[in-house]
């Protein structure tokens, strides 16, 4: 896995690609846990990612959950055929705000 961390329109976007798995979900961790401790609204871009395992999806879960205590937006961007198929067979799909890019997310005005 490869991440990059950029700002763009009041955000924090993390665009991961590659296997996110737990060899490399450590990292994955750091970059969603650091950019909320700065107080930075969140997106997570996932359409890079050919592959996720459960402790990427923690980190997600564990993102989304710090964003909400903090009162922070945390979102997916552009989320990959197969990572939406493991957020759908967790059901998370339900529970994370999903946009197919941050035009997408930014129409949504708010």
């Amino acid at each position: 896995m490869v991440y990059q961390v950029k700002k763009d329109s009041g955000f924090a976007i993390i665009h991961l690609v590659g296997d996110i798995d737990l060899s490399c979900s450590p990292e994955a961790r750091k970059a969603i846990l650091d950019s909320l401790g700065a107080g930075q609204p969140t997106l997570v871009d996932l359409s890079g990612v050919t592959y996720i395992d459960s402790s990427g999806v923690a980190n997600l879960v564990e993102g989304y959950q710090t964003a909400k205590k903090k009162s922070l937006e945390f979102g997916l961007l552009g989320v990959s055929e197969a990572a939406f198929s493991v957020l759908e067979l967790a059901r998370l799909d339900k529970v994370f705000p999903i946009h197919g890019s941050l035009k997408e997310r930014l129409a949504k005005n708010g």
